[in-house]
């Protein structure tokens, strides 16, 4: 008598050509035994819908179920997994049973071990589809479809600095307001910003940037974006806090920058540059700065050239991009800039994408107001997605610190980064 504990119905993931092959089994489970198998088992189980079968591994428990209530949205996701499981799950024809991030973590594990570029249906589907480009007038479109959604919207979920790019956690303790913050000191201390700097900020979001450097640090700052409803709530923000006379919100384009500065800075926009425009935002930087003049450029990223997620890039950023350093490089290199230091902080972004899905979940009833509720999962989808892939390491997310090369005004260590330590009681 077995004593197997699993359904009798389940079909084993442990397919190819046995159990793939099961009497009794219709082609749709078949043909996810397969897709099971060519992952390496991972452990989750389907179960269809129309038929009632469970499909799962062989040889491990699942942890996640995934239901699918309809066969034509099964055969869309087979033809294109990485686009119509996205969509299938946001119009409620796909539901997860068990923790959504810990799924994505399953999937982008498996994803990395079983390598799909093999695959030729995954080489045709990416062959297809068409990444928008960013041109001023594409940039602008691409821009507007994401960040245009509604400052009420992002205001439920971002926090009070409505800050939309990677925090900085001093500890594992800190709130999002206090990580966001330090991220900012984090970045003018890099920049060795004082009060009598000019700085240009390419691509400013809602202006926390700009308002923290010309509040705390003293400085006076320019910055640009082409997000229309961002710079009408940065100006309203410099004007609540009396800084409009030091911050300057130039609704434009970062090709547009003119004038000499000091610092030159950009958080979280060259995701949204384009790889063909790279050389062009070095040549940017380089005719602002002065000869002792500094850059910061702060991107998610990756450790080898690869498109964003089709998914991600189809019904998130359109036309977004994370690159690799080398790729970032051609930031640097044709424009003769000197980078002085490389640091990867994607685990505070994991970190960050927590808060913001936990604030995004608990105000899910003024989204469902704002939208509907496939745009209620599809979001949800795209934040639980996001720390998965921080956290798994397919995304990175970097702070690349340069100069010009004739800068000899440098420290000589990197003390200069981080915080004085308080001083021992009676020192």
């Amino acid at each position: 008598m077995s004593t197997d504990p699993r359904p009798r119905d389940l079909v084993s993931g442990d397919v190819a050509p046995a159990a793939a092959g099961r009497r009794g089994a219709s082609l749709e489970a078949r043909l996810l035994g397969r897709l099971l198998s060519s992952l390496g088992d991972p452990p989750i189980e389907f179960l269809l819908g129309w038929t009632g079968e469970r499909v799962a591994p062989r040889a491990v428990r699942p942890v996640s179920q995934v239901r699918i209530l309809d066969r034509k949205v099964l055969f869309a996701m087979l033809r294109d997994p990485q686009v119509h499981f996205g969509d299938a799950y946001s119009a409620g024809q796909v539901q997860i049973d068990g923790d959504l991030v810990e799924f994505m973590h399953i999937v982008y594990r498996a994803l990395a071990r079983s390598n799909p570029d093999r695959s030729l249906t995954h080489r045709l589907a990416r062959a297809l589809r068409r990444p928008r480009r960013n041109t001023l007038a594409g940039s602008r479109d691409n821009i507007h479809r994401h960040y245009d959604l509604g400052n009420d919207f992002y205001a439920a979920w971002l926090g009070e600095t409505m800050a939309y790019t990677c925090a900085y956690y001093p500890s594992a303790a800190a709130t999002l307001e206090q990580a966001q913050t330090a991220k900012m000191d984090h970045v003018c201390r890099k920049l060795r910003i004082g009060a009598a700097d000019s700085v240009v900020e390419a691509g400013c979001g809602w202006g926390s940037l700009a308002l923290h450097i010309a509040g705390r640090y003293g400085a006076r700052v320019r910055a640009f974006n082409i997000s229309a409803e961002q710079i009408e709530f940065a100006r309203q923000r410099a004007r609540a806090l009396g800084l409009q006379d030091r911050v300057e919100f130039v609704a434009d384009d970062y090709r547009n920058i003119s004038g000499g500065y000091d610092v030159f800075v950009s958080v979280g926009m060259l995701e949204h540059v384009g790889r063909e425009n790279y050389p062009q935002l070095g040549r940017v930087a380089r005719r602002s700065l002065s000869a002792t003049g500094r850059g910061l450029v702060h991107s998610i990223g990756r450790n080898q050239p690869a498109p964003l997620h089709p998914w991600i890039e189809r019904r998130i950023f359109p036309g977004a991009y994370a690159p690799s350093l080398g790729e970032m490089m051609q930031i640097f290199e044709p424009s003769d800039l000197s980078v002085l230091d490389v640091e990867n902080i994607r685990l505070h972004y994991a970190l960050t994408l927590r808060h913001w899905l936990e604030r995004y979940e608990g105000a899910i009833e003024r989204v469902r107001a704002m939208f509907d509720e496939t745009f209620v999962r599809m979001w949800r989808m795209y934040l639980a997605g996001s720390i998965a892939a921080f956290e798994t390491g397919t995304l990175q997310l970097f702070q690349v610190l340069f100069t010009t090369r004739e800068n000899n005004a440098i420290p000589l260590t990197r003390e200069f980064m981080y915080p004085s330590p308080p001083a021992s009681p009676g020192a």
